[in-house]
């Protein structure tokens, strides 16, 4: 993993773009090389690179997170 504090756009335009949504996305550099891009308008564009591993990885610590939120945020609906 490598931390992108800058982003060389021009490196992301040769590179594909597999998902993204209003400021983020994820590229494929290389074979087994993806980064996860912070495209704020307001500041420049930031990231980390993962392999194939570390994205399903990372992505299932995501989800984790994100049922914990949904779970504490239900919860305190029904109160």
């Amino acid at each position: 993993m490598k931390v992108m504090t800058t982003v060389d756009r021009g490196l992301l335009e040769r590179s594909t773009c597999l998902a993204e949504s209003n400021e983020f996305a994820i590229y494929r550099l290389d074979n087994d090389t993806f980064a996860l891009v912070q495209r704020h308008q307001g500041v420049e564009w930031q990231g980390i690179t993962l392999s194939g591993d570390g994205l399903f990885r990372v992505s299932e610590l995501i989800a984790k997170a994100t049922r914990t939120l949904y779970r504490d945020l239900a919860s305190r609906q029904r109160t």
